[in-house]
């Protein structure tokens, strides 16, 4: 096994191992990709202040995320299309999540299915859900996550219309892959990928082929998923959705104080402070700048967490002192699973936990629960000054 130091090394080790076209898909951003860079290279211009001659014996990164104890603050972000930078994507992932003991949240896009994933783990994981035309759809897809025990509902809420990805038009991007000769050439190249894939569970959307009526094949998939994200979707529809799910329940892509304090009003359990990665609105705040105003706006009324631009243990610690409860990794951990499966997912986790473990003693903390803005140097106009 190379050595890995940091989750940059399993990027170039994925970038080796995975077709094009899905590397492509988890390595880009919407229209000119501002806000996709920006998710992680703002992080950069928060510094941290170092402390010595304090007792760093003792520490632990043990915390809780909506109530339920994780080893870090750090939850696996629900993915589309996990199965195709992996055989068997999702269970791989939900598995090194499960054995390091932090969440693992699978997407309504996912190529295992939620019954796949129940199948091959022993704990219960979060469900991912996009609202869409075909109400009896979802109503079945959340008695299906009921039924596999899932322990929490994350509801999508920026992606309504589908933002512009540039590199995904151009590649084609399908599940499985359309073989052109541009393709067929790359694929050529990937040996390793194309052997394990023979042998997958499943090569094509599980929680959606064979449960929506007339879908039997790639061209069908794509045409019902352009007509059936919900263009209507409003609060009421938000709080109808909690009520039929009756259990946990996190909003994900708040990016605004007053869509947050909405939040709060549907009852929501957390909420994600989210840019979908950079992949929907171009030009919108990054989720690191856009944190402190939700926090001022609702931070002690309901549990915030962080998502998007999170590639290291540094950034986790500074998200977490500026008041977010959790944090999700997305293409970090797809970067694991597409250089070394599920070895790879679990060195990225022990990459970031490290980092986290380490910054957090130097900053003389010993406890997540001991994290405060005291720890950071903002600068000063980092959340901005806009005129309205």
């Amino acid at each position: 096994m190379p050595v890995i130091t940091c989750i940059e090394d399993l990027k170039r080790l994925y970038q080796r191992r995975a077709p094009r076209m899905f590397y492509d898909y988890a390595e880009t951003g919407s229209w000119t990709e501002k806000t996709f860079v920006e998710n992680t290279s703002d992080f950069a211009d928060i510094y941290l202040r170092q402390r010595v001659a304090v007792d760093m014996s003792g520490r632990s990164t043990a915390s809780q995320m909506i109530g339920q104890d994780v080893a870090m603050p750090v939850a696996l972000a629900p993915v589309g299309l996990t199965g195709m930078q992996c055989a068997d994507g999702e269970i791989k992932a939900a598995r090194a999540a499960e054995k390091f003991g932090v969440p693992f949240t699978l997407s309504t896009m996912s190529i295992n299915s939620i019954e796949d994933v129940a199948e091959a783990t022993t704990k219960p994981f979060w469900f991912q859900l996009y609202t869409m035309t075909d109400e009896d759809f979802v109503d079945r897809l959340i008695q299906r996550a009921k039924d596999a025990n899932c322990s929490a509902l994350v509801i999508t809420l920026d992606l309504q219309i589908l933002g512009q990805r540039h590199k995904d038009l151009k590649n084609g991007l399908s599940a499985p892959p359309k073989l052109t000769p541009s393709t067929i050439a790359n694929l050529m190249t990937k040996w390793r990928w194309g052997i394990e894939m023979l042998g997958a569970k499943r090569r094509n959307f599980g929680n959606i082929v064979g449960h929506v009526e007339g879908i039997t094949d790639t061209a069908d998939l794509g045409a019902w998923t352009a007509q059936s994200f919900d263009l209507t979707l409003d609060w009421d529809k938000v709080a109808k959705i909690k009520e039929k799910w009756g259990g946990k329940v996190i909003l994900k892509g708040i990016l605004d104080a007053d869509d947050a304090k909405m939040a709060l009003k549907v009852g929501a359990d957390a909420i994600i402070v989210s840019n979908h990665g950079g992949r929907q609105l171009d030009g919108a705040l990054s989720a690191i700048r856009a944190l402190p105003s939700i926090m001022e706006a609702v931070g002690d009324e309901v549990e915030v967490h962080l998502d998007s631009g999170i590639r290291s243990g540094q950034a986790v610690l500074k998200a977490l002192a500026l008041g977010a409860k959790g944090t999700y990794i997305g293409r970090a951990f797809i970067y694991g699973l597409g250089a070394m499966g599920e070895a790879g997912v679990t060195k990225a986790l022990e990459v970031i936990h490290k980092e986290l473990d380490v910054s957090m003693a130097l900053c003389g903390r010993r406890t997540i629960e001991e994290l405060d803005r005291d720890i950071l140097l903002v600068p000063e106009n980092f959340e901005g000054r806009w005129q309205g």
